[in-house]
């Protein structure tokens, strides 16, 4: 009878377990990430910074560059949420403009950064030949000293790129691509770390002993492998990219007065912050809180996508 009693609670136990929901790597990820209280606290903070940039300019609908003399240096008033600066322009719509373009910098910024970074470290991992040269290239760009080299070049450029491009995307393709083009060496010597130990493992080998292709190999089997820790560094670069094109604003080299972002705004406000304190306030908030909060998602995702702390 016990025998029985047991194969039956067996058998109920099997199917219930076949009842539940089949488990997937993108929600173990998920539940993993839900327990990052931070992480989850800052992702809702930082939608709401991105909408508010993307939709802001549908509701309030001031032009953020047309001048009022009259409402000069105005403190916070329902009129003008923010204020206005020594022009009399409306704070809160440079701070909705200025905060797409900002946003636009890390991510454009970042993607140059992971998309150079994943190649040099992909090949100069999987191919034993090109390790030493392309790791000595790493090297010699991390002894770069970064912001003094991006002062030089944007100070060589900017005005030949203004002409071809116009003012504002001839800035923005030179920030974009210098921020990016000297913040791949973390990434490269992360994925290279990475595919040096997975070319090793089994299934590299097995696919190699049926005939694969260097470069199937590495799209189809290495590559996916090593994206989790490429997701995690691509947080952490749209923050740096951020705060770059912020410390360029801010000594006078990004864009033009007329046309704000973030570090722009304060670095106008700077002369003005004894009397006007708003004026760094805002921007000063808005790109903290940012960093801030794409720095915690960036925490939460590396715990999320690390195996050993999922259950």
């Amino acid at each position: 009878m016990s025998t029985q009693a047991d194969t039956k609670k067996d058998i109920a136990k099997l199917e219930s377990e076949s009842a539940l929901p089949a488990r997937t790597l993108l929600g173990d990820v998920w539940r993993q990430f839900r327990r990052h209280k931070l992480a989850m606290l800052a992702s809702a903070i930082l939608i709401f910074i991105v909408l508010s940039v993307a939709l802001g300019g549908f509701i309030w609908t001031v032009d953020p560059t047309k001048p009022d003399i009259t409402n000069k240096n105005i403190f916070p008033t329902p009129a003008h949420p923010m204020g206005t600066d020594n022009l009399g322009r409306d704070l809160l719509a440079q701070m909705i403009l200025g905060g797409r373009v900002s946003l636009m910098i890390g991510l454009v910024a970042m993607s140059i950064a992971m998309t150079l970074g994943t190649f040099i470290g992909a090949m100069s991992g999987f191919y034993k030949s090109l390790d030493n040269p392309l790791m000595r290239l790493t090297d010699l760009f991390i002894s770069l000293p970064v912001l003094p080299l991006l002062l030089v070049i944007i100070s060589l450029f900017r005005d030949s790129l203004r002409q071809v491009f116009g003012p504002e995307i001839g800035i923005f393709l030179l920030t974009v691509t210098v921020i990016g083009s000297l913040n791949w060496m973390a990434t490269a010597r992360l994925v290279r770390g990475e595919v040096l130990s997975i070319k090793e493992r089994e299934f590299v080998l097995a696919a190699r002993s049926l005939g694969s292709s260097d470069f199937s190999i590495l799209l189809r089997h290495v590559l996916p492998n090593v994206l989790s820790p490429v997701i995690v560094a691509a947080t952490f670069s749209i923050a740096a990219a951020i705060l770059t094109e912020s410390a360029l604003s801010f000594l006078g080299l990004g864009f033009p007065p007329d046309f704000p972002t973030w570090g722009r705004i304060l670095f106008e406000g700077r002369s003005y912050m004894e009397l006007y304190p708003y004026r760094v306030i805002f921007p000063g908030i808005a790109i903290s809180l940012t960093v801030l909060c794409v720095n915690f998602i960036g925490d939460g995702l590396r715990d999320a996508l690390d195996p050993r702390l999922r259950k």
